[in-house]
């Protein structure tokens, strides 16, 4: 998914947090500053744009109380009243958190934050920023929880077992290709859910190596290999009062499967080097790309673990099945990278909306955010054209109509950097695998985060 078009101010006295923060949230959102002089906030106000200001409570060398912190947020509030202000403190004090929470303030953070819980805090502050109240509750919505944007039959239904299910803890399956948008989903699900002021912790199981498996899940013991200088607390344990989304299951060995299931049987973990079980309080989804009945008639996915892991399943629509929806999300993304790359005024003419509808997106939305961000940064004129987008060849290996270019571009003479070559292997993968990350990855000899890495370093 692209980052969410909105504003955050980070104001803390310490660099390193600057430095951190910004590290994380510039990945998420569309533009994040920094001051470490909270004098300077009226005049950022004043002259910036501000969606959500990320707040320090102490400011002066030893201040514990919190006192200059309730401060700015007053003045934030009288400056801005508009603007989210989510505190941040060091000393975790409940009675303070309830009367930043009745001056104003949208949430309150410990330091140090858990990355996954800090973006969710702010994504949701976004979300009020930029939604009416009304939109992410209408039925026919065309943004729904803030990042689903879709009217189509399909996408409701996506919408209505959602309603349903998030405020309770049964676990949930979500099904679909890749770039349909299954952490979207489970970020809905926990958002919605009596969890979300708890952890959304993510792991990227087909990132996750078979030895690794177990410290990474479950945490280990100082001294438990040779890596382990300290202790550790797995993903489990750092989900333990919210939400565990555990992507590409269907990735698990035979083995690994087991181990999960035992984990998921008893509700605790053992962390490597110890025997002491560590009870866990979580609300557990999945997903995959994977067709795991299918896994679990060849023998190849523990027909208990489905069960276990399937209380609900939610099926994510293609985006070629979901026709309706593309010019919603075509006009999205070109909003988003218009901003990005200030390029104001920018527009979609009635043919290239047909070639995109057109076109069987095998990458879904990934592919068309990416395609639009791409065809936004080449565009000559005012008007995005065919001929700016740069399309995969589908199963038969035709290029989509309106698309003047190929898939993969042979090299010029002399062009055999390994740059170039790189660049032309990762396409000849993706185009064979017709955008699947996975399978593309697997062909490669990378993980999914390294390709990831090369189509974001290549542009493609």
């Amino acid at each position: 998914m692209s980052k969410i078009a909105c504003h955050i101010l980070i104001v803390d006295d310490q660099e390193d947090i600057l430095t951190a923060g910004r590290l994380l949230l510039k990945q998420h959102f569309a533009k994040v500053k920094t001051t470490s002089d909270p004098y300077q906030i009226p005049t950022i106000l004043t002259e910036e744009t501000i969606d959500v200001v990320l707040l320090d409570m102490n400011y002066s060398a030893g201040a514990t109380s919190s006192k200059e912190g309730l401060h700015w947020l007053k003045q934030i509030k009288q400056l801005a009243p508009n603007v989210s202000v989510i505190l941040m403190t060091a000393y975790g004090d409940i009675e303070l958190a309830v009367r930043a929470l009745k001056e104003g303030a949208t949430d309150f953070v410990l330091k140090p934050w858990k990355n996954e819980k800090l973006v969710a805090i702010l994504r949701t502050a976004c979300q009020q920023q930029t939604l009416p109240a009304t939109e992410s509750t209408t039925e026919n919505s065309t943004f729904h929880y803030g990042e689903f944007i879709g009217v189509s039959p399909a996408m409701q239904r996506v919408y209505q077992t959602i309603d349903k299910v998030a405020a309770t803890d049964a676990n949930v399956l979500i099904l679909g290709e890749n770039g349909t948008g299954k952490e979207v989903a489970a970020r809905a699900l926990h958002q919605q859910s009596k969890r979300i002021h708890g952890a959304f912790e993510k792991v990227d199981l087909g990132a996750v190596s078979e030895t690794l498996f177990e410290s990474e899940l479950f945490g280990h013991a100082k001294g438990a290999f040779t890596d382990a200088k300290e202790d550790r607390a797995g993903r489990f344990e750092a989900a333990s009062g919210g939400t565990l989304f555990l992507d590409e299951i269907g990735n698990l060995s035979l083995g690994l499967q087991a181990k999960l299931l035992t984990a998921l049987q008893s509700r605790q973990v053992i962390r490597l080097g110890t025997n002491k079980p560590r009870p866990i309080d979580i609300r557990l989804i999945c997903a995959t790309n994977m067709p795991l009945y299918d896994m679990v008639r060849q023998g190849t996915f523990r027909q208990d673990l489905l069960y276990r892991i399937n209380t609900v399943e939610i099926k994510l629509p293609p985006l070629r099945e979901r026709k309706e929806d593309i010019k919603l999300l075509a006009e999205h993304f070109l909003k988003v990278y218009s901003q990005k790359y200030n390029r104001p005024g920018l527009g979609l003419s009635s043919n290239t909306l047909r070639q995109l509808t057109e076109y069987h997106w095998p990458g879904n939305i990934r592919e068309l955010d990416h395609a639009m961000e791409r065809a936004v940064i080449l565009c000559d004129g005012s008007e995005l054209r065919a001929d700016d987008f740069y399309f995969a060849q589908d199963g038969g290996g035709h290029v989509a109509s309106g698309s003047q270019q190929q898939t993969s571009q042979p090299l010029s003479d002399g062009d055999y950097t390994l740059e170039a070559l790189e660049k032309m292997m990762v396409q000849k993968v993706l185009v064979k695998h017709s955008g699947n990350i996975t399978h593309a990855a697997k062909e490669l000899g990378i993980t999914r985060t390294a390709l990831y890495r090369r189509i974001e370093k290549h542009g493609l």
